[in-house]
């Protein structure tokens, strides 16, 4: 269960905001997303794969 603390006086949208930034961080929609279809393993993988080489990549250009 999700829980905003709201100070006194704070806006509305500020609050909503914090909600949905918390939300969005336990992942439920995402998981929802990816279960609501079937990828196969070899999908997966290459995916992660590509995933894992986009990130090096970006590493790389930073340093």
């Amino acid at each position: 269960m999700i829980v905003v603390l709201v100070k006194e006086g704070e806006n509305i949208e500020r609050a909503l905001k914090k909600f949905k930034r918390k939300f969005e961080k336990t992942g439920v929609v995402k998981e929802l997303r990816a279960r609501q279809q079937f990828d196969k393993p070899s999908v997966k993988n290459r995916l992660k794969k590509e995933r894992a080489i986009y990130v090096q990549k970006l590493q790389q250009i930073e340093e």
